[in-house]
């Protein structure tokens, strides 16, 4: 993709949802580079007038393509326009061309941003960030987050190494590892999804997942 000018991809340091991205365009050699906000509404944060001119909705990831102009954000949607203009090879999307196998690959995703995703979030939301103490709610959502492993447990014994039955990882693999990859910050422990672990161990040892987390740590300050 020599012909290609680098994405600019928006992101912050410690969120999960970048790093998916990120690794998507790792794995396709997509060139791309990295701008780092920080939170609130400085002239550098996520609600400033600047970025809110790239995403209304104040949030990253967002990702702009000089190539053609368009800007994407939402994780889901961004990673979902990388693999339609630069995936023609099809090597991160549905394991076929069969309506099964496309929604296969839809239903995994879907389930990450509308559940196991905003679960974990609110664990550690609960177990970090919010002011006051509220145990019903950490427990709550610390419940959630461990349905939610357990239905990835069941889904992975099908004996391969990846979400998705095949060679290689998937884009379903990577919306789901920087979410459950950071399950001991959330205080959850994995010792009962045996499987969950040893994928967690497999998409971290790929080497466009280690690049996807060093480029973006080494992103430029905005």
């Amino acid at each position: 993709m020599s012909s290609v000018k680098p994405l600019v991809l928006h992101a912050h340091g410690t969120g999960p949802n970048p790093y998916k991205v990120a690794c998507v365009l790792e794995s396709l050699g997509v060139p791309y580079e990295v701008k780092l906000w920080q939170f609130g509404d400085a002239p550098n944060g996520v609600k400033g007038e600047q970025f809110l001119k790239i995403n209304q909705n104040g949030r990253v990831p967002a990702l702009e393509d000089p190539n053609n102009g368009v800007v994407s954000w939402e994780s889901g949607a961004v990673v979902n326009y990388v693999l339609r203009v630069y995936d023609k090879q099809n090597k991160l999307g549905p394991r076929g061309n069969d309506e099964q196998a496309i929604v296969d690959f839809e239903k995994w995703n879907f389930f990450l941003v509308s559940t196991l995703g905003p679960f974990m979030g609110q664990v550690n939301w609960f177990r970090h960030y919010h002011t006051k103490k509220n145990d019903d709610a950490l427990e709550r959502y610390e419940a959630q987050a461990y349905r939610c492993f357990e239905v990835l447990e069941g889904q992975l014994k099908h004996g391969g190494q990846w979400i998705l039955p095949g060679d290689g990882p998937s884009a379903v693999d990577f919306h789901f590892y920087p979410w459950v990859y950071q399950h001991g910050f959330a205080g959850l422990s994995l010792d009962k999804y045996p499987t969950v672990a040893k994928w967690v161990k497999n998409v971290n040892e790929l080497k466009e997942v280690k690049s996807a987390y060093e480029k973006v740590a080494k992103g430029q300050q905005m």
